[in-house]
């Protein structure tokens, strides 16, 4: 599918999980100000499901406060960039 004419690259940045069994995956747009946050059931997981990076919608980002948060958001964001794909799943 191809992105939105709008739509923002963000990159994966964190990965996490849950007490309801979530992965909770956070993707940030590549100077770490916004991010966007998706949970998936930890059954529906596939190896293609998690790629390097999503084209979103600039609605469902959220701002990064923490100005910590957002300089490690944004190296991780680069990091990824540089070693993968967008489709990359990782």
């Amino acid at each position: 599918m191809a992105p939105e004419r709008d739509d923002v690259r963000v990159w994966l940045v964190e990965r996490g999980y849950n007490n309801r069994d979530l992965i909770i995956l956070k993707y940030a747009t590549p100077d770490g100000e916004r991010f966007f946050r998706k949970e998936i059931a930890s059954q529906a997981v596939d190896a293609e499901s998690v790629t390097a990076a999503r084209d979103v919608s600039p609605k469902n980002l959220e701002d990064v406060d923490d100005s910590e948060l957002r300089d490690r958001y944004a190296a991780e964001a680069a990091r990824v960039a540089d070693e993968h794909d967008p489709d990359d799943p990782i």
